[in-house]
């Protein structure tokens, strides 16, 4: 389960088992088995457990997406946290 302050990682699990279903696979199991995946470790992927980087990009690989698209309708902050933009190192708050 998710801690309640992670919920991004439930946003990315929810994405990850969505982009299954487009893929037609109604069971994770079936889309880890045709893929070479951990059928335990990417059903813990769906359910918003931690995972590796290189762990995402192979997913994203399968599903031939990239980064940027991945991750363009999850909010990139939550409120009280800063973030460090990347033009000119400017912070917000």
């Amino acid at each position: 389960m998710v801690p309640a302050a992670e919920p991004r990682l439930k946003q990315i699990a929810q994405k990850l088992k969505q982009l299954r279903l487009d893929k037609g696979y109604s069971s994770y199991e079936a889309f880890a088995f045709d893929h070479e995946l951990p059928r335990v470790g990417y059903g813990r992927h769906e359910q918003g457990s931690n995972l590796t980087l290189k762990s995402l990009l192979r997913l994203l690989d399968i599903h031939q997406i990239s980064l940027a698209e991945f991750f363009a309708d999850i909010p990139a902050h939550q409120e009280g946290r800063t973030i460090v933009g990347t033009e000119n190192n400017a912070a917000e708050s």
